[in-house]
């Protein structure tokens, strides 16, 4: 026999013996042991995004800004937080974005964490603070003007007073302070036609006064307001602003106190005009 039919043969039996080994694989029966990925519940799920926020929180109070904004960002991915805590990753996500010079971040989680939770706030010592603070209340600013343009009603142009308030009050909330002094101050001066407008241009004049360290002149601005409106009070967030509380606190005691002696003295005034009381006729 030649080399060639050797070989040829060889190839022949290599041939037939794989063709009988993949036979009889085919043939073998299932064992049914797939390797298939481990699902993850949804409660582990849910547990890892608490887990990941409560970390970021954590990162950013270290002043890690970077592994803040990864913990805080995959807790979000998850889509398994509640709307509270949406927000709240969203706010946290927003103060590592200012701290780090990142605005229009900033900015995005801001509006983010609106949009999520309409009932989203910043506490008063955070809405005060000077890097976000400003960020904060521009993007509520724009929020609330974005609402009120989506309901059609008629269009009424405001009045000469009226359109001052308003620039004073975009001014303030841009912490344009100096700026929205003077558009109050000339709202108020041009003659604002409702009470509660007055009151409102009073309030936000009184809170530049103070932001500006003219805390006797905010506190003079307060009194005013008692004067068309006793029953005047700030929202608990704005009371508790670190800038004016104290100031506030005491213009109010104070404006109590002198409502108080003004009723005391019309009491008396009153008491002294009513006619005597008709005594016993004679007989």
């Amino acid at each position: 026999m030649t080399m060639a039919m050797r070989s040829h043969i060889a190839h022949i039996t290599l041939f037939a013996a794989a063709a009988l080994a993949l036979a009889a694989c085919q043939q073998m029966p299932s064992t049914g042991t797939s390797s298939v990925a481990p699902q993850v519940s949804e409660d582990a799920l849910r547990q890892r995004a608490n887990d990941q926020l409560a970390a970021g929180i954590k990162a950013y109070d270290a002043g890690d800004y970077d592994n803040a904004v990864k913990n805080l960002t995959d807790s979000l991915d998850h889509g398994l937080l509640s709307k509270v805590d949406q927000s709240r990753a969203r706010k946290y996500l927003a103060f590592s974005h200012c701290v780090s010079g990142r605005d229009q971040q900033c900015r995005a989680e801001f509006r983010k964490a609106f949009e999520i939770n309409p009932d989203f706030a910043l506490t008063p010592a955070e809405d005060g603070h000077p890097i976000w603070g400003p960020v904060y209340r521009d993007v509520r600013t724009q929020l609330i003007a974005e609402r009120e343009a989506s309901v059609k009603k008629p269009l009424v142009p405001l009045g000469k007073a009226e359109q001052l308030l308003s620039d004073g009050i975009v001014k303030y909330d841009a912490a344009e302070f100096p700026a929205a002094h003077k558009l109050l101050e000339a709202s108020l001066k041009e003659g604002l036609k409702d009470k509660a407008d007055q009151v409102k241009a009073m309030k936000y004049l009184a809170f530049t006064m103070c932001l500006q360290d003219h805390y006797r002149d905010c506190r003079n601005e307060f009194l005013k307001i008692y004067e068309i409106e006793p029953n005047f009070d700030l929202t608990p967030a704005e009371a508790g602003h670190p800038s004016w509380t104290k100031t506030f606190a005491g213009a109010k005691a104070q404006a109590h106190k002198l409502q108080r002696e003004k009723e005391l003295k019309e009491a008396k005034e009153k008491a002294k005009a009513a006619p005597p009381t008709a005594g016993v006729p004679k007989k």
